[in-house]
């Protein structure tokens, strides 16, 4: 079977196939079509890396209600947006939007630019973003390549190897270039992610429903799902680590994570090594405590190691709260008084279980 990128005739076939499936049956309802802005293509597809449409879809809504445009983000300050994306996951997708938002206002005159080398040199922008925001949002040529879109091509050329591996990363990158049309674009890149999410699944995929089967390489070997090949199996390392619950009354000490790292920049829990003193650790941070009891253990699973966390009540003693100012990066939170800040999504769990309001 030959490829279809590589006869002129048979690739425009294909994307006229796509463009008119993808009007007829493809996506066109989803909160950032609806104007299917630069600025809302950006943010979303930042939201949807390695996150479900589904999840995606009210987070998007929040965050468009309070910084509907670049320049709203841009005068924000870091700890509120990190807060309206608390939950979402991989904060550093939340640090590096503020701060491209600020590079476009200093530097594109709060525009985002159409180039893809002037979207790539923006914080948090790589070589698919950029495609997006270019074909999706200002509606000029450019190849995509995410998630969906792998799986599709990797079908097409029956290309059996995982493409995390970055060989096959390149390959898959020059047959979206191939192509990708210079006319309707946006509809041509929008059809290879809907067709993706809605037809050519992981498992199971509809091929009587597709509107490329008749250039499916994998298609003709009569099993597509074998294609792309899986991530190789590995051992993800095991952390562990102490959270304390440093309560005076109704408060609770929140101590600022370093601005990188997991969860940077967000409000948490103390914590300390699991053989450590959490007592000997509470008195550093300026608050004489006692023990009062534990919590049940909690696992979290990241892309590359899984934590677990023991969380320990103390009870602190002495002075109230109010009659210390605690140091920088300390805060203590006092829900009869405030809002909840941006915590991330297991602690928020963690607190719910301890008692603590966190809706």
């Amino acid at each position: 079977m030959s490829l279809p990128w590589e006869n002129p005739e048979q690739r425009r076939a294909l994307q006229a196939q796509l463009i008119a499936w993808q009007e007829r049956h493809g996506r066109h309802d989803l909160p950032w079509q609806q104007p299917a802005t630069p600025y809302r293509v950006w943010i979303s597809e930042v939201m949807l890396q390695q996150t479900r449409v589904e999840t995606v879809i009210p987070y998007f809504q929040r965050f468009m209600a309070r910084y509907p445009d670049i320049p709203a983000l841009a005068s924000a300050e870091l700890d509120d947006v990190l807060a309206l994306w608390a939950g979402l996951g991989y904060y550093a997708r939340a640090r590096n939007l503020h701060a491209a938002a600020r590079a476009v206002t200093a530097e594109h005159g709060g525009e985002l630019p159409t180039t893809l080398a002037a979207l790539q040199a923006l914080p948090g922008i790589g070589p698919s973003t950029a495609g997006a925001i270019r074909s999706l949002g200002h509606g000029l040529p450019a190849p995509i390549l995410e998630g969906n879109v792998k799986r599709i091509l990797a079908r097409l050329a029956a290309i059996p190897e995982w493409p995390g591996r970055s060989p096959v990363a390149r390959r898959l990158w020059t047959i979206a270039e191939a192509l990708v049309p210079e006319q309707h674009c946006r509809a041509f890149n929008q059809g290879l992610m809907d067709l993706g999410a809605l037809v050519c699944t992981p498992r199971a995929p509809a091929c009587s429903d597709c509107p490329l089967a008749s250039a499916c390489a994998a298609r003709a070997t009569g099993a597509p799902e074998a294609y792309p090949g899986a991530r190789p199996s590995r051992q993800r390392p095991q952390r562990q680590v102490r959270l304390l619950l440093i309560e005076d009354g109704g408060g609770l000490l929140l101590e600022q994570r370093p601005p990188t790292g997991i969860w940077g920049g967000l409000w948490s829990l103390p914590e300390c090594a699991t053989e450590d003193d959490p007592v000997a650790r509470a008195r550093a941070l300026g608050a004489v405590c006692e023990p009062a009891g534990e919590l049940a253990p909690r696992l979290h699973a990241f892309t590359h190691f899984e934590l677990h966390m023991q969380p320990s009540r103390l009870r602190r003693v002495g002075a109230p709260p109010e009659a210390r100012e605690p140091a920088a990066g300390l805060r203590w939170f006092r829900p009869d008084r405030e809002a909840l800040p941006g915590l991330p999504a297991p602690i928020r769990r963690i607190l719910t279980e301890a008692g603590y309001p966190t809706e």
